[in-house]
């Protein structure tokens, strides 16, 4: 048994330590909002926050996250209203959607890590998240957005 804590609820799971967290975060809890999209950590739909950093929980390993800290999208807010959220919202970031759970938990970091970003930053740090769609510009708008939702609330994510 490995114990889990995702979205600040405790899990015990039995399954292969192996296991990417991907698999045990979808089929065993239950929580679809991270996606499936390459396996191979190189597209970003499956991001989730692991004691705050962002991973591509597709090659992330069970046993690397017993008994840490995982947020998924659905924990990233209460009620939606993280300014990443808000913003992708905001500028109807999303053509399919696929992609942005990820690109969103992805966002949220950068926005805590730099909560003035630049185009280079935005660039920088969302450049290993894809977009079938293309809506990179969007993305952009709304991390800018966020970033200036975040001031008004009067903090950082």
């Amino acid at each position: 048994m490995i114990n889990l804590n995702v979205n600040h609820k405790k899990y015990r799971i039995d399954a292969d330590p192996d296991m990417p967290l991907l698999w045990v975060i979808r089929d065993i809890i239950g929580l679809t909002g991270t996606k499936y999209g390459c396996g191979v950590a190189q597209c970003g739909a499956c991001v989730i926050h692991l004691n705050g950093e962002a991973v591509r929980s597709c090659v992330t390993k069970l046993s690397r996250g017993a008994g840490q800290e995982i947020i998924t999208i659905e924990g990233l807010s209460a009620n939606n209203n993280h300014p990443a959220q808000v913003a992708w919202n905001e500028e109807s970031v999303p053509q399919c959607g696929y992609c942005h759970s990820g690109q969103i938990m992805s966002a949220a970091v950068l926005l805590r890590e730099k909560p003035n970003p630049t185009d280079q930053d935005i660039d920088d740090a969302m450049a290993g998240n894809i977009c079938r769609c293309g809506t990179y510009l969007r993305i952009r708008k709304a991390i800018h957005l966020a970033a200036e939702l975040q001031k008004k609330e009067g903090g950082t994510t």
